[in-house]
């Protein structure tokens, strides 16, 4: 099982002259990033259905062992609220993230603060959720006509595809929230946001998930060495297979998983440029540990 650890997004203009170099061509920003990192967290496709080009080139601009997660629509999350959502998620899947081929990582579903906990409402997006990418591919050609003409609905192989959520509204610090990840094989997503939204630390699938947006302020603040600290010793026990000691849990703990688990975390806390450099020093701190976070 590996860590990777990134950012959620790479284009950030305040970023340029900070993290990038001086005079970097835009182009180059996601190849400069992917060096030093081990993972990216691509949010443009929650604001709008991106492209099969811009997924197959992403793809060719990083390592080849690197993985890019993808955060599904705010149409499907914040707009529709799950419900009758099919052709949605059919048209993002169309968009081009199977292009990716070996190189995506977990798709990231993100609700909205207003929204609360449907039993019901969640169940029945769940299993619409395709768990592998060749029953992506087929979910894919069902996408509507703004599709056609630029839909990618092949896959390259056919591979696991894993789901995360995260909530924000505090109807899901409910037990019978997490029981129903679980029993989907959904990872709820652990979610750091300077006490704004529940932190739920239940692990209910193969995948921990973990965005780090600001300890004091949200999306702002960055995170000084105890932090780094802090979280590196819970990504250690989730990576081997087990649970922080003193892990925020709803619901029973999950079952040891011997073999390890995946353990993705990327850091939100862009507005002043702490993103990439509280990645890093992640990073850093995996790696004289244990050599637990692969090396970008």
């Amino acid at each position: 099982m590996t860590v990777r650890v990134g950012i959620s997004g790479w284009r950030y203009a305040p970023w340029r002259g900070v993290f990038y170099p001086p005079g970097l061509p835009q182009r180059l920003e996601l190849p400069y990033a992917a060096q030093r990192l081990t993972s990216i967290e691509v949010n443009g496709s929650f604001y709008a259905l991106q492209r099969p080009a811009s997924y197959q080139a992403w793809a060719e601009q990083v390592p080849d062992e690197f993985v890019l997660s993808v955060k599904g629509p705010r149409f499907v999350t914040h707009m529709k609220k799950l419900a009758d959502v099919r052709t949605p998620v059919a048209n993002f899947l169309a968009s081009g993230v199977l292009a990716l081929g070996p190189r995506l990582g977990p798709l990231l579903w993100q609700l909205p603060p207003t929204l609360g906990f449907d039993a019901d409402r969640l169940a029945g997006f769940f299993a619409l959720l395709p768990r592998t990418t060749g029953a992506a591919a087929a979910l894919a050609a069902e996408h509507d006509e703004r599709l056609d003409g630029r839909a990618w609905t092949t896959t390259d192989a056919d591979r696991p595809l894993r789901h995360v959520l995260e909530v924000r509204h505090r109807s899901f610090a409910d037990p019978a929230f997490v029981a129903l990840a679980r029993e989907h094989g959904i990872g709820v997503v652990v979610a750091d946001t300077a006490g704004r939204w529940p932190v739920l630390e239940d692990v209910t699938s193969d995948v921990v998930y973990v965005r780090l947006h600001g300890d004091r302020e949200l999306y702002t603040s960055g995170y000084d060495e105890p932090a780094i600290v802090r979280w590196a010793d819970r990504v250690r026990a989730w990576s081997a297979g087990g649970e922080p000691a003193d892990a925020r849990r709803l619901g029973p703990p999950a079952a040891p998983a011997p073999a390890g688990r995946d353990v993705f975390v990327y850091f939100d806390n862009d507005t002043k440029v702490r993103a990439p450099f509280d990645a890093q020093a992640l990073i850093s701190r995996l790696r004289a540990l244990d050599g637990s976070a692969e090396a970008p």
